[in-house]
């Protein structure tokens, strides 16, 4: 990429970028220019990862991260800048989905998507805003983007505390944008919210909805998601990366507090 979407110089934290969407979007950032560290608890993983993007020419590294550990992230964000240089581009991937319809909501598995989906990227910007702000390690501003979902703007069912954790995510980005602007800190924040894709964890929560007798089969739940989608198909990842680079990108440099749909129009 070139002009304004070029990502020369940047330094940017990816969590849950050991695999699937925070891969791809890693790649995508570290295709732009920028230098990547993967911050996920799948270390061989995350390692492979990171040695690919190295492979192919970038400054890439690898952290040990669980996002919902406040110690952890006082450690990471040190050996993020200790291994590229700086630190001016994050984006808060790592989540998980967990499938229940209401009335069988399970406290324990919605606590951890809870802890993992919004405390997690509650902690992620905080620690970005002390090292990105004047006066912080890194201390040149930059870039936060947040994964969301469609599930934040759309009635889906058996999905309920996942709607409501990426929710949460939408309403944070928001306000800590408006912190961010308010006290100087030169850090924008935005989120995206990505619609269906045929990943791992788009098979599981169709395979979910089939088990809670929400559809017949696969291929009518996901032919029912496709159906409410204007563009008639699933989103595929690196749609989502695009949309990341665009947000981290001077492109993007008045855009603040906002939330990027890439769902098709699903949530439209």
């Amino acid at each position: 990429m070139a002009g304004q979407f070029d990502l020369a110089g940047r330094k940017a934290l990816v969590t849950g970028g050991a695999r699937a969407i925070g891969a791809t979007i890693a790649e995508a950032l570290a295709e732009a220019g920028a230098a990547v560290v993967i911050g996920d608890i799948l270390d061989d993983v995350g390692r492979q990862t990171a040695a690919k993007l190295a492979s192919k020419g970038a400054k890439a590294g690898y952290v040990h991260l669980d996002v919902a550990d406040d110690a952890q992230w006082e450690k990471a964000v040190p050996e993020v800048i200790g291994q590229i240089g700086g630190f001016d581009i994050l984006v808060n991937n790592a989540g998980i989905e967990v499938t229940a319809l209401v009335s069988e909501i399970d406290a324990a598995s919605f606590r951890r998507m809870l802890d993992i989906n919004v405390l997690g990227v509650a902690l992620g910007m905080k620690h970005a805003f002390r090292a990105m702000r004047p006066g912080g390690p890194a201390g040149a501003g930059g870039a936060v983007v947040n994964i969301s979902s469609v599930a934040a703007t759309i009635a889906f069912p058996a999905i309920s505390g996942y709607s409501g954790s990426k929710s949460a995510v939408d309403r944070m980005t928001r306000i800590a944008a408006v912190e961010a602007g308010k006290l100087g800190y030169g850090i924008r924040v935005n989120c995206i919210y990505p619609g269906l894709i045929a990943n791992e964890m788009g098979v599981k929560l169709a395979q979910d909805i089939v088990a809670l007798g929400l559809a017949p089969d696969i291929d009518a739940a996901v032919a029912d998601v496709v159906g409410q989608t204007p563009l008639g198909r699933l989103a595929v990842m690196p749609e989502v990366a695009d949309a990341a680079v665009f947000l981290c990108s001077d492109a993007a440099r008045f855009i603040t507090g906002a939330g990027l749909p890439v769902d098709g129009g699903m949530g439209t």
